[in-house]
C-alpha cells in the first residue's frame, strides 16, 4: 500500500475551497424553517398563495407554507407569487412537486396550443369497462394509479382498463384485467384504481393542476371515450369556475361532454388536469361539467378514510350472479312420479 501526498495535499486544498465555497453561499441563502424544526436553506425560486418553490442545489422542491414556522430572504428582493410560465422552458420543468408521501404530482407546465397539449397528455388517459358499461379514466403515477367516477365502476367488481401507447402506425391498445378498487367517494363521485398486472409496461400520467389558477374564458380540453368512440379530444372555455348542484361546485364547461366520457380528463392548455368530466346534457349542447382538481386531491390524499372495503355494504360491491343452467328442464326430483 502506498500514498501520494501530492494528491493529499491537492485534496486538502480542493476540500478548503469547497468549505468556503459552501459557507459563502450558506450566508446568502434564503432560509425556511418548518414547524417541526427543520431549517432548509436555498433559492427561494417562486412564493405561491400555498407553498414555496425553493432550489436546494440538487433539486427544486415544493414545501407547503402550512408546514412553514417562518422563512426569510437573503435579501431585500422577494420571489414574486407570479406565473411559474415566466420563467424559462429548463427552469419551469424542474418546478415538479414530487412528495414522496402523495400518489399524484404536480407541475407549473408552460402553456401551449392544444395540439401539442393532447400529443403530450393522450396517453395517460385510459378507457374503463365493466359489465355495466364503459367510461373513462387517468393515470396519476407511474406506478398504476388512476382516477374515475365513481358511477363509472359503481357496483361492479370486474374491471378492465384499455391503455393506448403510440406505436408506429398510431395507436396500440393494451387490456389490463387485474384491477383493484383502492377508494371511492358516492358523495363527490370519484374512485382511485390501480392496475396491478403492468408487467414492464411502461405508464405516462399527468400533473393536477392548481383550482386557484383557473380563470372563466379560459381555454379547455376534454379526452376521453364518448359513446365507445376512443381518445376522442373536444375543446371550448370555461364557462364558471363554481356552478353549485347539491352542495358541491363544479367547473362549468362548453367542451362537449358525453356517456363514455366520464370520469376523464379536463385540461388546461399546459396539460394539466383541471377536473374531472362526471355530467353533461345530451340533448343541450355546451352543457358540461366537471369535478374541481381541488375534490380530487383532497379524495387521493385522505384516501385511507375512502378505503375500499368488500364487506362494507357502503362500499357499493355487488355479487356477480352465476351463469344461468343451459338444461332449464325441472331437476328429477321435481318432477311427479307417475
Amino acid at each position: 500500500m502506498f500514498t501520494n501526498t501530492t494528491n493529499k495535499s491537492t485534496s486538502h486544498k480542493y476540500f478548503c475551497v469547497l468549505a468556503l465555497l459552501c459557507c459563502s453561499a450558506l450566508c446568502f441563502a434564503d432560509k425556511i424553517v418548518l414547524k417541526e424544526g427543520q431549517i432548509i436553506t436555498g433559492k427561494i425560486l417562486v412564493e405561491k398563495k400555498t407553498q414555496l418553490y425553493i432550489d436546494i442545489g440538487i433539486s427544486v422542491l415544493a414545501i407547503p407554507k402550512d408546514k412553514i414556522l417562518e422563512y426569510e430572504y437573503s435579501d431585500t428582493i422577494k420571489a414574486e407569487d407570479s406565473d411559474v410560465n415566466g420563467l424559462d422552458a429548463a427552469a419551469a420543468s424542474q418546478l415538479v412537486d414530487n412528495m414522496p408521501d402523495r400518489l399524484y404530482k404536480t407541475a407549473n407546465l408552460k402553456k401551449t396550443t392544444i395540439e401539442k397539449s393532447v400529443d403530450t397528455v393522450s396517453e395517460a388517459v385510459v378507457k374503463i369497462s365493466s359489465p355495466g358499461g364503459s367510461g373513462s379514466g387517468f393515470f396519476i403515477n407511474e406506478d398504476g394509479f388512476l382516477i374515475t367516477n365513481y358511477h363509472v365502476i359503481e357496483k361492479e367488481t370486474r374491471i378492465e382498463v384499455t391503455v393506448f401507447q403510440k406505436a408506429k402506425n398510431g395507436f396500440e391498445a393494451k387490456k389490463f384485467k387485474k384491477v383493484k378498487i383502492e377508494a371511492i367517494n358516492p358523495f363527490v363521485d370519484l374512485a382511485l384504481l390501480k392496475v396491478e398486472d403492468l408487467g414492464d409496461t411502461k405508464l405516462s400520467f399527468v400533473y393536477l393542476g392548481d383550482i386557484d389558477n383557473i380563470k372563466t374564458g379560459e381555454e379547455v380540453f376534454a379526452i376521453g371515450n364518448p359513446l365507445g368512440l376512443e381518445r376522442t379530444v373536444t375543446n371550448g372555455v370555461i364557462s364558471t369556475t363554481n356552478r353549485a348542484f347539491e352542495g358541491l361546485l363544479y367547473i362549468q364547461t362548453n367542451a362537449d361532454i358525453n356517456p363514455g366520457n366520464s370520469g376523464g380528463p379536463l385540461f388546461n392548455l399546459a396539460g394539466e388536469v383541471i377536473g374531472v368530466t362526471n355530467m353533461g346534457y345530451i340533448f343541450r349542447g355546451g352543457l358540461g361539467f366537471a369535478i374541481p382538481v381541488n375534490y380530487v386531491k383532497h379524495f387521493i390524499e385522505n384516501r385511507e378514510a375512502f378505503a375500499y372495503d368488500k364487506d362494507n355494504p357502503n362500499s357499493g360491491y355487488k355479487y356477480l350472479q352465476p351463469d344461468r343452467r343451459q338444461n332449464r328442464a325441472k331437476p328429477d326430483f321435481l318432477r311427479k312420479k307417475d
